[in-house]
């Protein structure tokens, strides 16, 4: 497809080893301003629908909180509650051998999706990031979490003035650049959401990735040792990895995602599209058990026991008491600033003030497209032709919303529109999905 032209896409990628809208500006249901995320949210009770096709399925995850309701749907029994009684859930080494197993397929001893980081799904299907440029059709199925991320800068960084407002630390950077030893930061995978979280971040302060940093990859799971060796001074990677490197006394955390843009868009439930184009009422049956798993996640006196089943060596192999308190919102940030706590900066799964977290709102696929265009991932006429097509092909709400109805989701908590609404980040900066090249143009920096 031209729009999405792989030469243009990596000339810039960074290819990690593999081991292993323009849609309504008004909301679809206004969100219920009485849901602060404290109270329990009745899980369904009503199991309907017709049988899945076959009850097994094969899905990867990455060991970070976005992952937490494919493995809780996993561990409470939600999968085998509509079906689907042979589900797989298996630990990726890293994003790449994620992407290369979905490649192969579970026929291929691979898996049949899993957690992304969005726009994955829709680069694999487009073939921009598989071997020989294979295009392997996906279908985007589910938000699985909105917020539960940081960015940790290293200890040696402390008193630079490195923090949400990073104008503050623009000139010293800038010195790093100009002394030869420029800042050095990461991320999980290359233009995908961890990469836009720094970038945006940087930008907003007036420092440009691209030219005035170093930005390399280093998968989620190697944090930790990274910044102990000083191979890197920041990382941007979720939960809980950037609160790792603040317990272990070698880093402090600079901003959470929830700060940079409050219930932001964050890791989707996709799956190969021949998996779900022969197995819709299975493929419906996973989204169902992944929303309870999600209503499960968001009732807070939950959390402790979801920390104890996170921490488990096959899972995150994290102890429960370094999890707990981030899933309850609360996280030291350190270099003098004041403690977090507040629920509604956590790790959210299921609904937050902006409405439902895990119904995929195409409006919010659109600003991660919008995005790559911005950085020069994608060309812009990404932007200015059919990209309205390209995520109407590849996001499948309408399967969301059968599977919401057939599980017993009250009404008032299915969308009945495809965008989210006008956006506005942190620093005063507004995404309208109406007009994506406005968004565009009011951006200082960019690589178009």
């Amino acid at each position: 497809m031209e729009i999405l032209s792989r030469r243009y896409f990596l000339q810039t990628a960074a290819v990690t080893a593999a081991t292993s809208i323009l849609l309504k500006s008004c909301a679809g249901n206004p969100p219920d301003p009485t849901n602060t995320g404290n109270t329990s949210v009745p899980t369904s009770t009503s199991v309907s629908g017709p049988a899945p096709e076959t009850t097994k399925a094969k899905l990867g995850f990455i060991p970070i909180f976005e992952a937490a309701p494919i493995i809780i749907a996993q561990e409470k029994g939600f999968f085998a509650k509509y079906g689907m009684t042979e589900v797989e859930v298996s630990k990726q080494a890293n994003w790449g051998a994620a992407r290369d197993n979905v490649e192969i397929g579970s026929g291929g001893g691979g898996i049949d999706g899993g957690q992304w980081q969005m726009p994955m799904p829709y680069l694999i299907n487009e073939g921009l990031i598989t071997k020989n440029s294979t295009k392997v059709p996906m279908y985007v199925l589910a938000m699985l979490n909105t917020q539960g991320n940081g960015i940790a800068i290293a200890k040696s960084q402390a008193g630079k003035g490195i923090s949400l407002d990073m104008s503050k630390a623009k000139d010293y950077i800038l010195s790093l650049k100009q002394s030869g030893k420029p800042f050095k930061a990461a991320y999980t995978f290359p233009k995908a959401n961890q990469d836009f979280w720094i970038r945006y971040w940087l930008a907003a302060g007036g420092i440009n990735p691209d030219t005035d940093i170093n930005l390399i990859t280093v998968p989620a799971a190697q944090t930790v040792a990274n910044m102990k060796t000083g191979s890197m001074e920041g990382f941007s990677t979720g939960d809980p990895w950037p609160a790792r490197i603040v317990g272990d006394g070698i880093g402090f955390m600079a901003a959470l995602t929830s700060q940079i843009w409050p219930f932001h868009p964050e890791e989707y439930f996709a799956m190969r599209a021949d998996y779900v184009d022969a197995n819709p009422n299975a493929t419906k049956a996973l989204i169902k058990g992944i929303m309870e798993a999600q209503q499960w996640c968001d009732q807070k006196e939950n959390r402790p026991e979801m920390a104890k089943i996170l921490s488990r060596d096959s899972y995150y192999k994290v102890p429960a008491k370094i999890l707990e308190p981030m899933l309850l919102g609360t996280y030291i940030m350190g270099d003098g600033q004041p403690e977090i706590e507040d629920f509604q900066k956590a790790a959210l799964y299921w609904k937050s003030p902006r409405g439902s977290v895990s119904f995929p709102y195409k409006s919010l696929d659109l600003w991660f497209l919008t995005e790559s265009v911005r950085w020069g991932f994608l060309p812009p006429s990404t932007i200015e032709g059919n990209a309205k097509a390209l995520i109407n092909k590849v996001n499948r709400s309408d399967l969301w919303r059968e599977a919401a109805k057939e599980a017993g989701i009250p009404q008032v908590d299915i969308p009945t529109n495809d965008s989210r609404g006008v956006e506005k980040l942190f620093d005063g900066k507004i995404f309208d999905p109406e007009n994506p090249k406005a968004y565009l143009d009011s951006l200082a920096i960019k690589a178009i």
